[in-house]
């Protein structure tokens, strides 16, 4: 089994990658930011934790928690972030060792991990390989600005707390230019996937 981790900027379109993987071959995906989704639900390992360092003011009448109420707090605290993140990122890891290991049992032929934070939170400790998908900033831009609502300021913010091209290049064994169209990303994806089919 091969254990492929996905990452790269903001807005170059990781999350489209990683359906057309999962949908084309025999491989198991998984994205760091559902997993952190699940483990924050009322009763998951992340939950309690959470209401402990920002209060019951982050629920939701139902209970669960509200992500932007936290995002918002966190967006004007450093530290309050820093702490979030001592939190979910281990869980988040742990969980996909365990999803690793329970799919190197089925037999999968690949798993893909896709997290904003790959390189920063050492997923290179658990992948084969690192791919970095790469788009160009501006075409980054109007994707986020007309698929999410995005402003030019949380842009820029977002951005400029991300790795450099360069770092992500030095991790990364291979990358995908996805500025264009996506059929010619599936071609460099097939590309890719045959040379290891080919093993």
């Amino acid at each position: 089994m091969k254990v492929i981790g996905i990452t790269g900027g903001v807005g170059a379109g990781k999350s489209e990658v990683m359906t057309y993987i999962g949908s084309s071959f025999d491989a198991a995906v998984i994205q760091a930011d559902e997993v952190g989704y699940l483990l924050m639900q009322p009763g998951k390992e992340c939950y309690g934790p959470i209401i402990r360092l920002f209060g019951q003011q982050v629920t939701n009448i139902s209970g669960e928690l509200n992500r932007k109420r936290i995002a918002d707090v966190v967006f004007h605290d450093q530290e309050k972030l820093r702490q979030l993140n001592e939190i979910v990122h281990p869980a988040v890891k742990q969980y996909i060792k365990n999803a690793i290991e329970k799919e190197r049992v089925h037999g999968t032929k690949f798993v893909f991990i896709e997290a904003a934070l790959l390189i920063e939170d050492k997923y290179d400790e658990i992948c084969d390989e690192l791919w970095y998908i790469y788009a160009d900033e501006e075409i980054r831009k109007e994707r986020l600005m007309s698929e999410r609502g995005y402003s030019d300021e949380k842009i820029k913010g977002i951005m400029a707390n991300q790795l450099s091209e360069e770092e992500f290049c030095r991790h990364c064994a291979f990358e995908i230019d996805n500025s264009g169209d996506f059929e010619e990303t599936k071609q460099q994806i097939d590309q890719r996937m045959k040379k290891y089919e080919a093993l």
